[in-house]
């Protein structure tokens, strides 16, 4: 079986011990584990979660360890965080960067014209080839804002990985489009009460520090479904900390969130 996570109805910020922050010590929300080592499974850890904390992508975790889908994982199961590249493999990967550069050189015109046209295209927000089976896991090409809050906190690739919304004790946290919830629970530190919603097989998204989750793990949700009360578990103040990783990487919510007027 599965690792379970913890009963989102009984979520409350006093239950989290030793997770007050002073203002003048922030809050660092980058992954808590380190790539290279080994991880052993504890109770209410998921996949998505360990992938999290690792700032990889889930698949990528799971192929290290052979687990298929649905991705279940089991207390005290020893995970592998990283694969050593062999040098060969190493010597080889050059060699073709090598001749891939001097193709770029000799290319025609015509040639570099396909090319910008497929970097343009990569670089759209999301598209609906990407979306990840059926249910609600569906393209997000159009995202909405998690809160109404204003944002007192912007991202930093290194120190912060998300943004922090302002807001009021039990405010409504919405999801930011269709997806399902595959982490709830307090096991990630320096989140307290946390989210983290799959979109597809490229965006993830989370939300931190709530009062009350109000939907579990395993739950489909739509865009801008109420999901959770905002709250300061695992910190000093009131906010909603945001998240959107793009294949296990943090990138700045506000690159992909609309604007505000």
């Amino acid at each position: 079986m599965g690792c379970a996570a913890a009963d989102p109805d009984r979520l409350r910020p006093w239950e989290i011990e030793n997770q007050a922050i002073s203002v003048d010590d922030p809050p660092d929300y980058g992954p808590a584990l380190p790539l290279g080592e080994p991880y052993r499974v504890v109770r209410g850890d998921t996949l998505y979660s360990i992938a999290f904390r690792l700032g990889i992508d889930f698949r990528e975790l799971a192929k290290l360890n052979n687990i298929e889908p649905p991705y279940l994982i089991k207390v005290s199961q020893i995970l592998r965080t990283q694969v050593d590249q062999p040098r060969s493999s190493q010597k080889r990967t050059t060699k073709v960067q090598s001749a891939t550069k001097t193709v770029t050189k000799t290319s025609k015109p015509k040639n570099k014209v396909t090319k910008t046209t497929a970097v343009t295209k990569s670089s759209q927000p999301i598209g609906k080839a990407e979306v990840a089976g059926a249910g609600q896991a569906q393209s997000t090409a159009r995202w909405l804002w998690p809160s109404s809050g204003s944002v007192v906190r912007s991202f930093s690739a290194n120190l912060h990985k998300g943004i922090d919304i302002a807001g009021r004790r039990g405010e409504p946290v919405t999801a930011v489009a269709g997806g399902k919830v595959v982490y709830a629970g307090t096991g990630v530190t320096g989140y307290g009460a946390l989210l983290i919603i799959k979109h597809n097989e490229t965006y993830l998204s989370a939300y931190g520090h709530n009062e009350r989750l109000l939907v579990e793990e395993g739950s489909d949700v739509k865009a801008g479904q109420r999901i959770a009360t905002m709250g300061s578990s695992g910190t000093d103040s009131v906010k909603l900390h945001f998240e959107i990783r793009r294949r296990g990487q943090p990138i700045d919510p506000l690159t992909l969130l609309p604007k505000r007027r």
